[in-house]
């Protein structure tokens, strides 16, 4: 089986599968560019997410992370695998993997990875590890935040024969500063703050987290409702 195939025909089974076994709502999914390389960054608060992410994504060079525990699930293992996904060692430096990803981007590629590093044990936003900044700063694409609320408990209730009400936002695309050699460890800090302050704003106040009273956050909700004001279509 080709990867192309297998790619179409898994994105098309999740669509059915979304379709009726939840109530998902995708919002913004025209920002996502056609072409040319892009980080995309989004909060993680279920297994599902994924699929989620997966799902909104028609294009054939869409890679991302997978951590490297799941290889033990050989379902798991064999789709990842077929349709081209990057293992990761969340536990340490894992340099070959960031370079693959660095490779990817650099060649025109859509990537994703969640910023936290992990998905949420609170329901909400926690802080943010700095290897998407990094990422975006080595391979110098620009950055696309994506905000899911709603899958926290899909899997449950999904079991329970209910169809949990999902959105999912996609924002604009936005360039993050490059980072000074100087203060590498600062300028990766800010950019992550930056990536999460996105992520942040697009999500209800219940999910915003350890990033609910960052005044970045609140300064982009503002800018959101001027452009509400203007009839310009939001997040």
């Amino acid at each position: 089986m080709s990867r192309r195939f297998a790619r179409v025909a898994l994105r098309e089974i999740v669509i059915l599968l979304a379709k009726l076994l939840t109530r998902t709502n995708i919002t913004g999914y025209e920002r996502i560019p056609k072409e040319g390389g892009v980080l995309l960054t989004a909060n993680h608060l279920s297994a599902v997410d994924p699929a989620l992410v997966f799902m909104c994504l028609d294009r054939q060079d869409s890679q991302g992370f997978v951590a490297k525990e799941h290889q033990s699930n050989l379902f798991y293992r064999t789709i990842v695998n077929l349709i081209g996904g990057i293992w990761l060692n969340r536990y340490e430096a894992d340099t070959q993997a960031l370079r693959k990803a660095r490779t990817h981007l650099i060649n025109g590629g859509i990537f994703g990875i969640a910023p936290e590093g992990t998905r949420s044990p609170t329901g909400k936003l926690i802080r943010g590890k700095t290897g998407a900044a990094y990422l975006a700063e080595i391979s110098q694409v620009p950055v696309q935040p994506i905000a899911i609320y709603g899958s926290e408990n899909a899997g449950r209730r999904i079991i329970r024969f209910e169809r949990p009400k999902i959105r999912v936002i996609i924002g604009e695309s936005y360039t993050l500063p490059k980072v000074d050699r100087k203060d590498r460890e600062g300028g990766l800090q800010r950019n992550t703050d930056e990536i999460m302050c996105r992520i942040a704003a697009m999500l209800p106040p219940e999910y915003r987290g350890v990033y609910a009273d960052y005044p970045r956050v609140k300064e982009l909700i503002e800018s959101h409702r001027a452009l509400l004001d203007n009839k310009t279509a939001l997040p």
